[in-house]
């Protein structure tokens, strides 16, 4: 079961809470939260983390996140336990290698105060910037806005009370974004926001653009269909040979599950 460090003093109930899973790689979140500060009474940084670290127990300790300390790795279920911390109206769920500046945080806040809005993500913008990527990216752009699945490196966010009533991410190895996902857009009242992130390029570099998107919607198109998750999480790595790069729509906090 999680456990929640309290910190040192209580602060304003903030706009957005900016929910963070991590595992055994805490300096990207480090990076994050130190490139932005945010105003407490507006948002606040909320890490589900397997086994913390000191640095990120003294981030807590001085108040500039809200930590909750998770015995074993599972993006869903570190995600459902950061929520069920959080004080925001709305929650944002962003991976720790996506970049989130002002800009995106402004972004988030206005959508807290428009009631009409249950959630949605952001644009995604792809590193790669040769004539065919950004032809895709469009086209991307064109059918995300009014349909399709929103992924994880979107930063989905989604009111605190949508959340609850949805019953959160659902326990599965793999796929929980396009699952949850799925489940928001038939509820309607879903957005997608600029300015677009961006994402860690890492995976795309190793495999090539084209490789990981065909990948990516082959894996979907299998979930659609009804492939169950754990099956599709051992197909996933047997394809990767036990790469460290995880595609967008792929859990890399639970490979031990891989073995189920």
């Amino acid at each position: 079961m999680p456990t929640i460090s309290e910190p040192a003093s209580r602060v304003p109930r903030p706009l957005v809470s900016l929910i963070v899973p991590v595992w055994n790689d805490e300096e990207p979140v480090l990076n994050l939260v130190n490139a932005l500060r945010v105003r407490p009474e507006l948002a606040e940084w909320v890490v589900a983390a397997v086994r913390p670290g000191p640095t990120l127990c003294e981030l807590n300790r001085r108040g500039i996140i809200r930590l909750v300390s998770c015995d074993e790795p599972s993006r869903g279920r570190q995600m459902n336990a950061g929520a069920a911390e959080a004080s925001g109206s709305l929650l944002c769920f962003h991976h720790a290698d996506s970049e989130l500046r002002p800009e995106h945080l402004k972004a988030l806040e206005q959508t807290a105060r428009n009631d009409t809005i249950l959630g949605g993500a952001f644009y995604r913008h792809f590193d790669d910037r040769r004539g065919s990527i950004v032809i895709w990216e469009g086209l991307v752009r064109r059918i995300n806005s009014f349909a399709g699945p929103l992924f994880g490196d979107q930063s989905i966010f989604v009111r605190a009370s949508v959340f609850e009533s949805l019953g959160g991410f659902a326990d599965i190895p793999l796929m929980e974004d396009i699952e949850f996902s799925r489940r928001l857009r038939r509820l309607g009242g879903t957005v997608l926001l600029d300015p677009p992130v961006w994402s860690s390029p890492r995976r795309f570099r190793r495999l090539g653009n084209w490789r990981t998107t065909l990948l990516n919607i082959t894996f979907v198109g299998l979930f659609y269909i009804g492939v169950h998750p754990n099956t599709l999480h051992r197909w996933y790595y047997r394809s990767f040979r036990g790469s460290a790069d995880h595609g967008i729509a792929v859990d890399p906090l639970s490979r031990r599950v891989g073995s189920e």
